[in-house]
């Protein structure tokens, strides 16, 4: 019998300010199209990040990957990046991108995935930006 494919999740926390803003419209069509998102003195959010990564589970650990090392592929590519950070203005990786929590997703998406063993893929990023807003990404290849 093959070993199962499991769905293991590691949670991580970051805080960030952030303002949506689109450049190419003027700034009453952006307080309507955002509202107080469009604020110009930025607001901020503790977003909760959860990567859920799938694979058979290891004969000698019983781990599909170990937690730890995740941990700090997490750690490395996206909190010390956007922790206590201004997402418009002090990413790189979100340069010239409209942080909104939709686009925020996909660029963890893109900074995680070549990051993982090759044994592991990873699955679903779900960024909770409010108690009430969030985002899940089942990745580029996802059909709609």
């Amino acid at each position: 019998m093959q070993t199962p494919v499991l769905f293991v999740t590691r949670r991580a926390h970051f805080n960030a300010a952030h303002k949506l803003f689109n450049p190419k419209y003027s700034k009453e069509h952006n307080e309507e199209l955002f509202g107080k998102c469009a604020n110009e003195n930025w607001h901020g959010h503790n977003f909760d990040l959860y990567v859920t990564i799938k694979g058979r589970p290891s004969e000698d650990t019983g781990f599909v990957m170990d937690l730890k090392k995740l941990k700090v592929i997490i750690e490395d590519e996206v909190v010390v990046h956007l922790d206590h950070k201004n997402l418009n203005v002090d990413v790189p990786f979100l340069k010239d991108v409209l942080p909104s929590v939709e686009n925020i997703v996909v660029a963890i998406w893109n900074r995680l995935a070549p990051r993982l063993p090759e044994h592991v893929k990873l699955h679903k990023i779900h960024l909770i930006e409010t108690i009430n807003n969030s985002v899940e990404y089942y990745g580029p290849d996802t059909p709609f």
